[in-house]
Parts: structure tokens; sequence; C-alpha cells
């Protein structure tokens, strides 16, 4: 479909979105960033201030609030179904300004000499669902997120 800067987005099938980046950082480390708390705060919702409640377990869940630029505060909450470390994580996501809208999310950490390729595999139930968050800026969201986790796993070496 479309590359942003160091993210590639596709549309597998008619209900899904994949997202799909690379980090100079070790997959323990990149899986940390995605799983803790201290870690989550420094890059998503873009890098800006956000408040993180997670319980990282199967059956967990997790809740951010990203404070945006805007003046906003956007939340967004899930499950986590399945996790496998430092392979693999499924879980819900939905924003709660749009509630009832819940996807199921598919994080796979690949690490081949030293760099960790993350494939984010987002599904919806409707084509109509995954349509509009793709025109929503989702990939561009999500490019800013993890330029911010680049910067921040930078720090980490």
């Amino acid at each position: 479909m479309s590359t942003l800067p160091d993210l590639t987005v596709d549309l597998p099938s008619d209900r899904e979105v994949t997202l799909t980046r690379s980090f100079d950082a070790p997959r323990e480390v990149v899986y940390a960033a995605h799983t803790q708390a201290e870690h989550l705060t420094q890059w998503w919702g873009r890098g800006n201030p956000l408040d993180v409640d997670i319980d990282f377990r199967a059956g967990g869940h997790y809740r951010y609030v990203e404070h945006a630029t805007d003046g906003n505060d956007y939340a967004f909450r899930g499950e986590f179904r399945e996790i496998v470390v430092p392979e693999r994580i499924v879980q819900t996501f939905e924003f709660e300004g749009m509630p009832g809208h819940v996807a199921v999310e598919t994080l796979v950490f690949t690490e081949h000499e030293g760099r960790t390729t993350v494939t984010v595999t987002v599904r919806y139930d409707t084509t109509k669902e995954r349509d509009g968050v793709v025109d929503s800026g989702m990939s561009k969201g999500a490019a800013e997120s993890y330029a911010a986790l680049d910067r921040h796993l930078a720090t980490l070496r």
C-alpha cells in the first residue's frame, strides 16, 4: 500500500492492515519497549505524554491515555490474549473515542543480526472499519510513534 519513513503499510486482506518497521536493537529490548510502562511512556502515542496502566499477562489488560499537543486526551484500551516472550503478542485494541470498534492486533518480533523487525497485523470486524481507520491517518500516527520508539531505543544502547 504505502511506505512512510521507515514504516511499510500493507492491506493483506479486506479486513487487515499490516505495519512493518525495523529497529537497530535486539529483540528482547524492542519487546520490553512494547510491554513495560517505563518504556511505553517514552514512545507510544507519538512520544506525547502518556499515562499507562498495564497488566502484561494473558488475560491482563492495558489502558493508555495520550495527552496530545492539540490539548486533547486520547484513551486506548485492550486485553492481552496471547503472549509468547519475546516473539509474539496478540491483543485487542479499542479507541475509547469510538467504543465498540475492537480490533485484534498480532505483533511479531523477529531479529536478524542485531536488528529487530516488528510486524503488526491489525484485523477489523469489517472492511468499512479498516478503511475508516486507514483514512483517519493511522499510518502517520504509527510512523510518528515508531520514530519516537527508535529515539528511545537509542538511549538504551
